[in-house]
């Protein structure tokens, strides 16, 4: 969520930045900054009111010792008219604050200056490409053939069970995904995130903490009964674990990582994009989160970018990095980085990864912040990144590395799978 005095101090730079993510800002900022101007208002004629109200109680004691009752009685009779007046100017208050808070979190994270214009994926940047797009033998098939070739992931099978986009893994597939698993998380070990196992359901407060509700509501799987969520990620229950918590700057940057399922509805998808694994309802995904000083967030954000660059090297994988552009963007980022695999059966890229800087955007929908050395409270930044989603990453694996006696295992992985080959 936006800051509020930001927005009161700089309102024509909120509606510039945010246009570049082709969002007309205008009305909505007026009506904040009008509900604002009504909050002030009602809180000095409380403020003012109970003033009043404590002045009246001191000069009622002192009439009561001085044995003017009468007065003192006159007086008790305008102080119950002020408590009156008091709660409903409580109760305004607190109605235009829902309202002006239900108004702040429709408006998305400002894009940080870097961020490009444009529309669509078509206007994103690449900054980056490297490894070699690998020339397939005459036969070589997408992996949804590979998948039914070799019996390790069974599409049909899932949709029995439970509808398209919940694909059944067997066998060496199944070994594969828990390799996959084992090997991001011991990666992100390595590189000084602490490990956390989340729920795979969330609160509506953690919803709203992360910015998924309510802006993807409708994409998310809702346990109406219980009014929970199924998360997207693990980027909502990780980073929510510090929901309304003060942090001590020295424990800056704070690094967690975790492996979960996630749920996504992806209403309105459909076509050839979807096919086997390039878009499922529910997929595995291993997730790193930081906390950090505002200072230093896009430092840690390359250093994000460089840490995930690394897994797909390991992986033996061609990818391209994507500065996104401002239509693009998710409503809660203010710098992203897509990475995207080469799938040379598909002949296509596959975007594997985000990597995001959020600035102070969740933090202060949050209330997550830290304490200085000066002892002052001030919004996180928070920073995530999928470190990886496996279900390109495997389609991109099958297809880039079969050969005519089978799919061959990247060296990084064997000592996971504990083979080194599927045939």
């Amino acid at each position: 969520m936006l800051q509020l005095n930001f927005i009161r101090e700089h309102t024509q730079e909120v509606i510039d930045r945010l246009s570049v993510k082709n969002y007309n800002a205008n009305t909505i900022i007026q009506e904040v900054i009008a509900l604002d101007n009504q909050r002030r208002e009602t809180q000095k004629k409380l403020d003012d009111n109970l003033a009043e109200a404590n002045n009246l109680a001191k000069e009622i004691g002192n009439l009561f010792k001085s044995g003017k009752q009468s007065e003192a009685n006159e007086l008790k009779t305008k102080t119950a008219d002020l408590k009156i007046l008091s709660k409903e100017l409580s109760e305004k208050l607190e109605e235009i604050e829902n309202k002006l808070n239900q108004t702040l979190v429709q408006l998305p994270n400002l894009p940080h200056p870097s961020v490009p214009r444009g529309k669509s994926a078509e206007h994103n940047e690449c900054i980056h490409q490297e490894g070699t797009i690998p020339q397939l033998y005459e036969g070589a098939t997408p992996h949804w053939d590979l998948c039914s070739k070799y019996d390790i992931v069974d599409f049909e099978l899932g949709n029995k069970i439970t509808g398209a986009g919940f694909p059944v893994y067997k066998g060496k597939g199944s070994k594969l995904q828990r390799a996959l698993i084992n090997f991001f998380l011991d990666n992100a070990s390595e590189a000084g995130y602490l490990e956390i196992q989340p729920p795979l359901m969330v609160n509506e407060a953690s919803g709203y903490g992360t910015g998924q509700l309510p802006d993807k509501e409708g994409q998310m799987y809702h346990a109406t009964i219980d009014n929970l969520y199924l998360i997207p990620t693990a980027e909502v229950p990780v980073t929510n674990i510090y929901r309304n918590v003060i942090v001590e700057e020295k424990q800056l940057p704070i690094k967690n990582t975790a492996y979960s399922a996630c749920f996504r509805r992806e209403a309105g998808s459909y076509g050839k994009d979807v096919r086997g694994l390039n878009r499922l309802h529910q997929f595995d995904k291993v997730e790193i989160v930081q906390i950090q000083h505002p200072d230093k967030s896009y430092e840690t954000l390359e250093q994000m970018k460089d840490y995930v660059a690394g897994l797909l090297r390991k992986l033996e994988l061609p990818f391209r990095i994507l500065r996104l552009c401002g239509g693009d963007m998710s409503f809660t980022s203010a710098l992203t980085y897509d990475f995207e695999v080469y799938s040379a059966a598909q002949e296509k890229w596959l975007e594997v990864s985000s990597v995001s800087n959020f600035e102070s955007f969740q933090a202060n929908r949050m209330k997550l912040r830290f304490k200085d050395a000066n002892g002052k409270i001030q919004l996180a930044h928070t920073l995530n990144g999928s470190a990886l989603a496996l279900p390109r990453i495997v389609a991109a694996l099958l297809e880039n590395m079969q050969t005519a006696d089978g799919i061959i295992i990247p060296k990084a992985l064997q000592a996971y799978t504990k083979f080194n080959v599927i045939n």
